[in-house]
């Protein structure tokens, strides 16, 4: 019996039920395959962190934005001293732009970029209608509506 796994469809939209994108992201031909760079995303109550790890870029070669429920974060590195002659390059320079999809409740509330890692604070803004609530028990009797 074949078995897939489908996690590397979900890792790029924050907010969402699982089952509730599944399908648009198989089917979402833009996404780019690359896993550069590598990003985390963490979860503690309502709050989300993304992570990216870049190093090698200055906070001027990183621009992140939101386009209505997309963040997009790129990075363009500037060019090298071609003087410089590398005998191993393994910190990747190269130019990038990475998406993720969130959903309508999630905003993005900060960001820092501290030791190579650029962290995206987002928070989830449950609306009242949303939110959990007491129902009063009243003593009264049920009454029919004829």
């Amino acid at each position: 019996m074949t078995t897939y796994d489908l996690s590397p469809l979900l890792r790029s939209s924050v907010g969402f039920d699982v089952f509730d994108n599944i399908f648009d992201s198989v089917f979402n031909l833009n996404e780019s395959n690359t896993s550069y760079p590598p990003y985390n995303i963490l979860k503690s109550d309502n709050n989300y962190t993304i992570s990216l790890a870049i190093a090698g870029f200055s906070k001027d070669e990183i621009d992140v934005s939101l386009q209505e429920n997309e963040l997009v974060i790129k990075g363009v590195a500037k060019d090298q001293d071609e003087k410089i002659e590398f005998l191993h390059r393994g910190i990747a320079g190269r130019n990038f732009e990475r998406k993720f999809r969130l959903a309508d409740t999630i905003k993005v509330s900060d960001a820092s970029y501290e030791d190579g890692l650029l962290n995206i604070y987002l928070e989830r803004e449950i609306p009242e209608h949303q939110k959990p609530r007491k129902i009063k028990i009243n003593n009264k009797s049920f009454k029919s509506i004829n």
